[in-house]
């Protein structure tokens, strides 16, 4: 079994942990909490680079090693890095669990060292019309960010 793990930080007051699991070659499950973010839904990708250098604006574009457009986690065309929203209560905290078969921890593919963002926006999933829907789902800025790494 592989594990990873994301410690998110941000200069927004916005902070969590994300835990990454895979059995074998199976799909990876996410779970995670985050804090300090306005109710409703936020987007939640894997990005490309593992730099936050210049915060979270290092951390590149969408995972995306096949070359396809922005979608939803259950749609064929999508980025790797497509992990749709995450929902935010009243309470400025989300609590989740995602299961995805395009984020391994290993291989030529995997996630680790690479970055996972949450996003300031709602995800349209590439079907909201923006010029931005099939990029990056017009989920807006990048509120906190943290590295993938491989976790005992």
């Amino acid at each position: 079994m592989g594990k990873g793990v994301a410690v998110l930080n941000s200069s927004e007051g916005v902070k969590g942990t994300i835990f990454f699991t895979q059995e074998g070659n199976g799909a990876t499950t996410v779970t995670g909490t985050v804090s300090g973010l306005k109710p409703g839904l936020h987007g939640f990708h894997v990005h490309a680079l593992g730099d936050t250098t210049n915060g979270c604006m290092s951390t590149g574009p969408h995972f995306n090693p096949d070359g396809k457009t922005h979608g939803a986690p259950e749609d064929a065309n999508r980025h790797a890095g497509d992990l749709g929203n995450i929902t935010v209560g009243d309470d400025g905290t989300a609590t989740f669990t995602i299961t995805d078969s395009q984020i391994p921890l290993d291989g030529p593919n995997s996630i680790v060292g690479r970055a996972v963002v949450v996003h300031a926006d709602p995800d349209d999933l590439g079907k909201g019309g923006h010029e931005l829907s099939l990029a990056t789902g017009n989920a807006g800025g990048r509120v906190a960010c943290g590295i993938i790494g491989l976790q005992g």
